[in-house]
């Protein structure tokens, strides 16, 4: 596919998650898409596979924090998209905000995302989900 067509896929990936779309947002992805969030000590980190991994994701974020996500920039070569941006959001657990400037690297193959790795500022993340001693504020 061309580096716009690439461009276009990942942009109406973050259109399907920005609506919650569920059903666009598989369609959108290889049947064995890989997608390493880095970080500990936050309920999203880790390596998630397949439409399975990926819906399990989807229904963790949702249940664990409210995120507005924003891609500022796309940037492409042959089948890969980068994409800067900047995330808002506040953990649920401990009621904590955050805000992340973040760049996903995206391989898309015929159409599909096939691969996410996320740079994210793991500690803005962790520092929200972490409990007080006193528990969420």
């Amino acid at each position: 596919m061309s580096i716009e067509k690439n461009i276009q896929t990942v942009k109406d990936f973050f259109a399907a998650i920005g609506r919650g779309d569920r059903e666009a947002l598989l369609s959108l992805v290889a049947e064995d898409i890989e997608w390493v969030i880095p970080g500990e000590d936050w309920p999203l980190a880790g390596t998630h596979r397949g439409h399975e991994g990926l819906a399990n994701l989807l229904e963790t974020a949702s249940k664990s924090s409210e995120t507005s996500t924003e891609p500022r920039e796309f940037v492409a070569q042959g089948d890969r998209v980068l994409v800067v941006g900047f995330a808002r959001g506040r953990i649920k657990a401990t009621n904590k905000t955050f805000e992340d400037d973040w760049v996903f690297a995206i391989t898309v193959r015929d159409g599909r995302l096939t691969n996410i790795r996320e740079y994210v500022d793991t500690q803005a993340l962790a520092r929200a989900a972490r409990m007080d001693a006193s528990g969420p504020k």
